[in-house]
């Protein structure tokens, strides 16, 4: 068998190195636009939860890792002075161009044909006589967009900006700094990678962006100049935190980030058959996993779906898709909401105290009890600041809507109104006409974020027009929290959370400042 893999990143090295090994006698050809020793970005990191698969398949990471990488279990978040941590979160990192030198090494060593430096036009691999063409050519695949068609692939972009940056400073372990500066809030994921170089990515809103002069490098430009004056405003910004070490740039501009999905993941091109692989296949934010992760693990599905299949590279791609694309689905559908809460923290990060801030951060794609399975501790110490504050836990404390006094949070809806202790608080969808009468708006989430802009329009209407409480219901659990914090946080309006009876997700919910108040619908 003749294998072409378009892209000479982890992913397609990876492929390459893996579909050598098992069956020697299968011709396998690298094309890598760029030099070997070009690579952007800082550092890669891994769960422990999904090494288990790479390491079976190939040593390479694992001695990545073991030789050069740096390992650690807590995060820690940091946020208005305070520095709270929460266990079980296993992870090793390792530096980008580490892990590709090994990668090349491995793949040549494999008997692989590495060709660096050399560009391959899609048609000319096609008409070439391979009988795989492995599309591993990032996110822009030229592979992939000559036949948009046939792999109908969508992009979201979302509203945050991230860019790219390291620093000397030795973190610990994946470190979250939060730090409201003379623009606005700015965040990092930053996290040891090895060598004494630790990664830093800088997220924002575009509001804070533009109010501190950042947009003013011209991202049009081919890869290489880095954006100096973000790495000067933002060293500034973070030196305290980071002891006042320099950041270091590679590529360094600011982004928004895209998710990206495929209707398909597979073609034949006459003779030809095409997979993609990695970013030109799917993406997901790095909140939740590295795009060079979920790349190795397409490799391992591809390549054991054709040693099943043996000369049937038909079959080979179907069972390839068939296992990768429900687990791809998993993980995009888990990195939405983490996506969507760093476009928000700005108004969690002046409205909460920090140990809810963190709580808020960590049960983004988890409920209470999966959390407390990573970190009982850290759990404890948020029920034990709320009952503290409140009186009792997080359902059972008592509440305020329109002046009347609540047992607990959660409550019952009957005939179109919220049953309240000394009367019903009606429900409306607009204002009522005659005024004096306390009622609440009633909002339906979209089962879209595209209808997010005229839900939250209500919102903002029914506050303004002095709505006692906001109920939201329908949609999705995203829309629907994200209507209800658009309410507390942004309006200061008591807001209940309809959505089906679940003590688990009601109990987050409320602990995390999501919602005041709960209902079934």
């Amino acid at each position: 068998m003749r294998i072409a893999v378009l892209g000479g990143g982890p992913g397609g090295l990876f492929a390459a190195a893996l579909a050598r090994s098992s069956d020697p006698t299968r011709e396998v050809t690298v094309f890598e636009r760029n030099r070997a020793e070009d690579t952007f970005g800082f550092g890669v990191v891994f769960s422990d939860a999904t090494l288990a698969e790479i390491h079976a398949a190939d040593p390479v990471l694992r001695t990545a890792l073991t030789e050069h990488g740096v390992h650690w279990d807590p995060i820690e978040l940091r946020l208005h002075g305070q520095r709270l941590s929460c266990g079980g979160n296993g992870m090793a990192a390792v530096e980008r161009r580490t892990l590709l030198r090994l990668l090349q090494e491995r793949a040549i060593g494999t008997g692989v044909d590495v060709r660096f430096n050399t560009e391959a036009a899609p048609d000319e691999l096609l008409a070439a006589g391979y009988d795989l063409v492995v599309a591993a050519d990032g996110a822009n695949s030229r592979l992939r967009n000559r036949f948009p068609e046939v792999f109908g692939a969508t992009v979201e972009t979302a509203t945050a900006k991230f860019v790219w940056l390291g620093t000397t400073y030795p973190f610990d372990g994946l470190t979250f700094v939060h730090e409201r500066g003379p623009h606005g809030v700015f965040a990092v994921h930053g996290y040891p990678i090895g060598n004494g170089v630790s990664t830093f990515i800088v997220e924002t809103d575009e509001a804070s962006w533009r109010a501190a002069g950042l947009d003013e490098f011209d991202v049009t430009q081919p890869p290489g100049p880095s954006d100096e004056k973000t790495r000067d405003y933002l060293q500034e910004l973070f030196a305290p935190q980071i002891d006042g070490a320099p950041l270091l740039v590679n590529n360094s501009r600011w982004a928004n980030f895209r998710t990206l999905r495929t209707a398909r993941w597979t073609h034949r091109a006459g003779g030809t058959g095409i997979a993609l692989l990695g970013d030109a296949a799917h993406t997901a934010h790095f909140s939740v996993g590295s795009g060079t992760k979920m790349a190795m693990e397409d490799a391992i599905a591809l390549v054991a779906a054709l040693d099943r299949h043996g000369d049937d590279v038909d079959a080979a791609l179907a069972g390839y898709a068939e296992v990768r694309r429900p687990q791809v689905a998993r993980i995009q559908d888990s990195a939405r909401p983490s996506l969507s809460w760093w476009e928000h923290f700005g108004r969690s990060h002046d409205a909460m105290p920090p140990w809810q801030f963190a709580y808020h951060f960590f049960t983004r794609s988890l409920p209470d009890a999966k959390l407390r399975r990573r970190d009982a501790g850290f759990v404890d110490e948020v029920h034990r600041a709320w009952a503290a504050e409140h009186g009792a836990g997080p359902l059972e404390s008592p509440g305020e809507v329109a002046g009347r006094r609540l047992p607990g949070r959660v409550v019952e809806l009957r005939d179109g109104a919220v049953a309240l202790p000394d009367g019903p608080l009606p429900l409306r969808a607009d204002a009522p006409a005659a005024a004096g009468e306390a009622w609440g708006l009633a909002v339906a989430a979209p089962d879209e974020e595209a209808g997010m802009a005229d839900a939250l329009a209500a919102v903002a209407r029914g506050a303004a027009a002095g709505a006692a409480l906001v109920a939201v219901s329908g949609g999705t659990p995203l829309t629907r929290r994200l209507l209800c914090e658009a309410a507390r946080l942004e309006h200061r309006v008591p807001a209940l959370l309809v959505e089906d009876a679940d003590p688990d997700v009601w109990l987050t919910a409320v602990l995390s400042g999501r919602t005041d108040l709960v209902a079934a619908p």
